[in-house]
């Protein structure tokens, strides 16, 4: 089968073909195994005898395994039919989450954890390419957000009901269910998923060279900080809802279905803006996200105007996703497949680095306060980038434009 007959796939009133929707529960499943562990650090780190930090260490892993193992293994396995991958990726995945399941020690669970994580960077890049070869061109930022769509459902209802699992039942049942969906997502994405063509399939000469493009890097720069300022916020939103706003440690799960709702909307939104204007829509978003954080500065000691912040901060955060992965693909469009792989990590990087400044920031004097105002320099740092991408570009094309 053919990408050409894509359109084979689609359902009687499907605007997509029911791959991209595979592709969603993949991201799903994916998304849920990366974040659900914040929530079983206790269980885990009591159950393997060890300290809270020293299981925090399994979060580190797989954020440095995303970042680092994701574009390695997408390098190696560049001569590889796209779909072949994806079923050997997703293969990797179940295996992980049973070695997960059932390890017998922190180490066991650690190696089980990298070995999921490096599935995450190479499926998430792999699976953008498929998703936006699987539709029209003017369609290609809306299917990469309707995949990434998984991954905000992950985290309003897979990391919460995974948590509830592993709390009521076991951390271990929380992996195995995880696993059993990653076994779905492999066995649809076998039967809906088509085959590229083997033309398409490049070298890995090919790849690393569309690494020397100025705006292939300048994207991964406006990925990492772009989305970093986000996590200085994220990681920390529950002792701020609480300790600044007021709100009681059991209304934050309410409060995060809020966020999880503006980010599953503004990933739709953003993926519709940037297939009509990519850089413009990418651009606004950021600046909206800049707003709405230094809002958040004044806001949050308020609770009705927090509960509006919190919808449209998530909102304008997810908003960028596309644009960032639609970017990246535009400009390495000749070889695509590590580059994509690589804005993956970059989005993992970026908030992995969030997470640790506003650590940083926590523990200053100013503390809780602070961090939306350095959240909100963070994500004008990216602001600025993606400027100094627009403008270089428009200057080159410029000058192409008077040799002609």
């Amino acid at each position: 089968m053919e990408v050409s007959q894509a359109n084979k796939n689609k359902g009687p009133h499907s605007r997509y073909p029911i791959a991209i929707y595979i592709l969603m529960i993949s991201a799903f499943a994916i998304g849920t195994t990366e974040f659900v562990i914040m929530g079983l650090l206790p269980d885990v780190a009591r159950d393997l005898q060890v300290s809270i930090s020293t299981a925090g260490l399994l979060v580190t892993g797989y954020a440095l395994g995303v970042a680092i193992g994701g574009p390695l293994l997408t390098a190696f396995t560049v001569r590889l039919p796209r779909k072949a991958l994806l079923l050997a990726l997703m293969a990797l995945f179940v295996a992980a989450n049973i070695i997960s399941a059932i390890a017998t020690g922190y180490n066991v669970l650690m190696v089980a954890r990298v070995l999921s994580s490096f599935t995450h960077g190479t499926v998430f890049g792999i699976g953008s390419i498929v998703a936006a070869r699987l539709v029209r061109p003017d369609q290609q930022a809306s299917a990469i957000a309707m995949m990434f769509i998984g991954v905000t459902l992950a985290n309003i209802l897979g990391v919460p009901l995974g948590t509830w699992i592993g709390q009521s039942y076991g951390w271990r049942a929380t992996f195995w269910i995880v696993a059993g969906l990653g076994m779905f997502s492999l066995i649809t994405l076998a039967v809906f998923v088509p085959n590229l063509k083997s033309q398409e399939i490049p070298r890995l000469g090919q790849e690393l060279r569309v690494l020397r493009n100025p705006q292939v890097l300048l994207t991964l720069l406006m990925t990492v900080t772009g989305f970093g300022g986000v996590f200085v916020v994220f990681t920390y939103i529950a002792p701020i809802l609480t300790d600044i706003t007021g709100f009681h440690d059991s209304s934050v799960t309410y409060l995060l279905l809020i966020v999880g709702a503006g980010l599953t909307l503004g990933n739709i939104v953003g993926g519709k803006l940037s297939d009509r204007r990519l850089m413009p829509s990418l651009i606004g978003m950021l600046v909206l996200l800049t707003v709405v954080t230094v809002l958040f500065s004044f806001t949050s000691h308020s609770k009705i105007a927090t509960i509006f912040t919190l919808f449209f901060w998530g909102f304008a955060a997810f908003g960028t996703v596309p644009g960032f992965q639609m970017r990246v693909l535009d400009k390495a469009r000749s070889a695509p497949n590590l580059a994509s792989s690589l804005n993956i990590g970059a989005f993992n990087l970026g908030g992995a680095g969030g997470a640790w400044l506003g650590g940083l920031v926590l523990d200053s004097e100013q503390g809780l306060p602070l961090l939306t105002w350095v959240a909100a320099l963070v994500t004008l740092l990216g602001l600025a980038v993606t400027m100094v991408s627009k403008l270089v570009e428009d200057r080159e094309r410029r000058r192409l434009g008077e040799g002609k």
